[in-house]
């Protein structure tokens, strides 16, 4: 169901057919995923560049097309490749942020035709809080593949089919509440959400406690059907920059549901002042 717990992870940690990628990522500028996974990551794992390997050239604040463009097929080829990802291997994608920067790497695989990716749920900190084994030391595991990718192109939706689609789709808004509302923006241009949008935080889709993983299938389920969701109406999603938005992607297939990602998202949608935005409660 795309998402692995620790104890599997490590049943399995010493596995060849197993990739694992450490996606750690802040959108602090001051803090660092590469330091992150220098000091201490999990047996194995290869640092995922979020910026430069799971988005598109020409990302900038305020920017036409957003902080995080969905990368290209070409890219994600190369990407594959450079790690070793081929047919009859499962990928592993962790972070330190409750799988809202990994779940990122599994969309953007689905995305390409490669299935076989799950996060790991609760990520490093649950791995870490549960006294298992970490390491400075790079993989040194042969890499260079085959694979070719088959993109899905029908899973991300650019501003122009969102803004045609908007008034009758299902749009869904996975940025905290504060950001919905219009309350703050503390990164993209404007304040406020996409008009009709419906306020689905990411968060929601976890349990509490310093080391939280996602809620069970059959809450997300019911979450998601209070906001509209069903088996008829598939929502659009999108966040700040299409990075914690696939956050909730993930949480719709656990709950047995599919989506799309609106790729550009808030940072793309705010940076065109010709588009409509809405502040406030409601859609």
């Amino acid at each position: 169901m795309a998402l692995i717990s620790t104890s599997q992870l490590a049943d399995r940690l010493h596995d060849p057919k197993l990739r694992i990628l450490d996606a750690r990522w802040y959108l602090d500028p001051s803090r660092k995923g590469i330091d992150a996974y220098s000091a201490g990551h999990i047996p194995g794992a290869f640092f995922a560049d979020l910026e430069n390997d799971f988005a598109g050239p020409g990302g900038k604040r305020g920017g036409p097309l957003g902080r995080h463009p969905f990368p290209s097929p070409a890219q994600v080829q190369n990407v594959i490749r450079l790690y070793g990802i081929t047919a009859g291997v499962k990928v592993v994608a962790y972070d330190d942020a409750a799988g809202a920067i990994a779940s990122r790497v599994w969309f953007v695989l689905r995305a390409n035709g490669f299935d076989d990716c799950d996060v790991l749920d609760g990520g490093i900190t649950k791995w870490i809080a549960e006294g298992r084994e970490v390491t400075t030391q790079p993989p040194s595991i042969s890499t260079m593949t085959d694979f070719v990718v088959s993109p899905r192109p029908e899973l991300v939706v650019s501003k122009a089919e969102l803004f045609a689609q908007k008034d009758r789709a299902l749009v869904l808004d996975a940025r905290v509440l504060e950001r919905y509302r219009g309350e703050t923006e503390p990164i993209d241009p404007r304040a406020g959400h996409i008009p009709g949008a419906r306020s689905a935080p990411y968060t929601s889709n976890l349990t509490a406690g310093p080391a939280p993983v996602f809620r069970p299938a059959p809450e997300l389920r019911a979450h998601f059907e209070s906001v509209g969701v069903s088996h008829e109406v598939e929502p659009i999603v999108y966040c700040g920059s299409g990075i914690n938005a696939t956050h909730d992607l993930l949480a719709l297939e656990i709950a047995g549901f599919k989506g799309r990602l609106y790729g550009g998202s808030w940072s793309e949608w705010s940076s065109d002042p010709q588009l409509p935005v809405a502040t406030g409660d409601q859609p």
